[in-house]
């Protein structure tokens, strides 16, 4: 489904059910380079579970039009503006990486809006390495390669998995090149900056008070579950969920995030008496 946000065209995937605003909401925020198809499996099953679901593209992203916005901020606004061209008064928000940043300086900056916060590959301060950052700006093919190395702690899922021996990797490789296909303009390193720049998350941690998540990835290389400690300290509240997964842990555990968002979203609703 398509809306208008801040004067352009934003896709958002409902999980496969018509979007229905009155439902208990979750909005899926994906991380840098990526689009709302990372959160698949998740986003499909909550949609048929009793929920409104919205897994958004970011302006430049995907199906969305528009530039790439350039701060965390900027996004956080971009996000709550989303909300109210949907009708949402009130959602969880579950982000990715870069989108755990969006989604916590959103509850900053509205927190009646936000019924809760699912963190997933999250820490902060988000920081880049000169190199990658660089690389990005320059090489973004070659930035590409190396984030999906370091974001995958296995080549192929395990034989129990829904789809065993297809290649994570070649899929989170293939996704990416398609943003840079479907946007040219340096997006990886738009996105990396934003997350680099971000200097507002200890203030937005200290503020949360709605119910918390945070799913990290036991053999994440990109954001180690030991780097989330000024956010878990910070949140007390915030409970923690470990996968057997590295960054990309929608597509290595789907099965275990699934589980703690599902869980995570019953328990919040039912705590506000709205549960599904």
């Amino acid at each position: 489904m398509q809306f208008d946000v801040q004067g352009s065209p934003v896709y958002c995937y409902s999980g496969g059910k018509a979007f229905d605003a009155s439902l208990p909401a979750i909005v899926f925020i994906h991380g840098a380079q990526n689009d709302h198809s990372v959160w698949a499996l998740q986003s499909r099953y909550l949609a048929h579970h009793g929920h409104a679901v919205l897994a958004p593209d970011l302006p430049g992203h995907g199906r969305s039009g528009g530039a790439a916005l350039t701060s965390v901020g900027a996004l956080a606004d971009w996000l709550l503006a989303l909300l109210d061209a949907a009708g949402v008064r009130r959602a969880i928000l579950a982000g990715h990486s870069m989108g755990s940043l969006i989604a916590l300086e959103a509850s900053h900056r509205a927190p009646g809006r936000v019924a809760g916060l699912a963190l997933l590959g999250t820490t902060y301060p988000m920081k880049v390495s000169d190199a990658l950052l660089e690389t990005s700006r320059t090489d973004e093919a070659g930035a590409i390669d190396m984030v999906n190395i370091w974001s995958h702690a296995m080549v192929t899922p395990g034989p129990s998995s829904a789809g065993p021996g297809f290649s994570v990797m070649g899929v989170s490789r293939r996704l990416m090149q398609r943003m840079s296909q479907r946007n040219p303009e340096q997006l990886f390193h738009t996105d990396f900056a934003a997350c680099n720049a971000y200097a507002n998350g200890e203030a937005a941690a200290a503020a949360v008070s709605c119910p918390t998540l945070f799913v990290l990835g036991s053999k994440d290389m990109m954001t180690p579950p030991r780097s989330a400690k000024l956010l878990t300290s910070t949140i007390r509240h915030g409970r923690i969920v470990t996968v057997a997964a590295g960054h990309s842990m929608m597509a290595e555990a789907p099965d275990a995030v699934l589980d703690a968002l599902a869980g995570f979203a019953t328990a919040t609703f039912q705590e506000r008496g709205d549960a599904p």
